[in-house]
């Protein structure tokens, strides 16, 4: 790995009280490029532009997909990054889909453990405070040609985060636009597929609703994610989300709160959740808690959900009466070194540069 350490470092100008999600960018960012069939030299260097065109085929045919992923930070100043192996492996499976090369797993994982411990002074302390980690990879050969592209570069970069909702959010279940679709990409995290949201989120954003509960794209009877984020669902004291598939991205936040549940003895189906059952339990009262989980996010509370036309309140529970409360708290606990970690998904990043 070569190392390059900033000469003008920017964490000087970093107020850790007050930021905004996604706007500073760190110090250094990772570089790897990947040209005659293999993977170069991994480059950690100060953060800035690269020389591009607008002839990069990543930028004219859309080879590009990137992960989230978060680092944390202890009361005694101590880093962690969380489950960083599930990353790993989707990044490779997008990257598949998308006709392109894996990326090995030193460039991943030691790339993105030395970020880290380079820039540790950026990841803010405190309650729903943490480093965003973005690695990205995109197709960088300069051609106007409809084909897979011969050059890649893997990047990783990072921004500091805080809280990403601050209060619940109103939702609108979508009974015509589609996220995914059976045979296409929407289990990658691929750029094109939130390029493809931004239109149906702004229609919802005009009626008054932050995101959209998206639904399957044949008949739109089922619920599959929620914006950028998977979504569950509380009737009675069961939880319900749906199965992953080619449409649904296998969230690592999904995966956790999963296994939390399991953890707690709560009752959690993965099965499909037809619209029809959701607006029956919100007429009976049995429908307590619908909520999004993602990295950015962590958890997002609904406040209410739109259908054809009617909005439908939901009820604001208490930490100790919510599913969706009460295993946020677990797993950001859990992410923060304030809890024991049984599943072995904290990983210390030891100071080393």
């Amino acid at each position: 790995m070569i190392i390059q350490k900033s000469t003008a470092p920017r964490i000087s100008e970093f107020d850790p009280e007050n930021f905004s999600f996604g706007n500073m960018f760190t110090d250094h960012m990772v570089i790897c490029e990947y040209e005659d069939g293999k993977w170069g030299e991994v480059k950690l260097m100060p953060y800035g532009p690269l020389p591009f065109t607008p002839a990069m085929m990543g930028v004219n045919y859309g080879q590009a997909c990137f992960e989230g992923m978060k680092a944390y930070k202890d009361k005694d100043g101590q880093v962690f990054i969380f489950r960083p192996e599930k990353n790993f492996s989707r990044i490779n499976k997008s990257a598949s889909r998308l006709a392109m090369p894996e990326i090995p797993a030193e460039v991943f994982l030691e790339g993105l453990k030395a970020l880290v411990d380079l820039d540790r002074d950026w990841i803010p302390y405190g309650e729903g405070n943490s480093l965003y980690i973005r690695p990205l990879i995109f197709a960088t050969e300069e051609a106007l040609k409809a084909r897979i592209s011969n050059k890649y570069m893997f990047a990783i970069v990072a921004t500091p985060a805080k809280s990403y909702y601050s209060a619940p959010v109103s939702v609108k279940i979508s009974d015509y636009y589609s996220r995914a679709a059976n045979g296409g990409v929407g289990f990658a995290k691929a750029a094109g597929n939130y390029a493809a949201s931004f239109y149906p989120t702004q229609l919802a954003n005009e009626e008054g609703y932050e995101q959209i509960i998206w639904t399957d794209d044949s008949t739109h009877e089922y619920f599959e994610e929620s914006g950028t984020m998977n979504v569950f669902v509380r009737i009675n004291e069961t939880i319900y989300t749906p199965p992953t598939s080619e449409k649904i991205l296998d969230g690592v936040t999904r995966d956790s709160f999963i296994q939390l549940a399991n953890k707690r003895g709560i009752e959690l189906k993965v099965e499909p959740i037809s619209v029809k059952s959701v607006i029956e339990a919100h007429k009976n009262g049995t429908l307590k808690e619908i909520w999004g989980v993602g990295t950015a996010v962590v958890t997002t509370v609904f406040k209410a959900i739109g259908y054809q036309g009617e909005k439908l309140e939901l009820p604001q529970l208490p930490l100790e009466e919510s599913f969706a409360l009460t295993l946020q708290k677990d797993l950001v606990d859990l992410q923060t070194n304030v809890a024991e970690d049984p599943f072995g998904w904290r990983v210390l990043v030891e100071k080393s540069i």
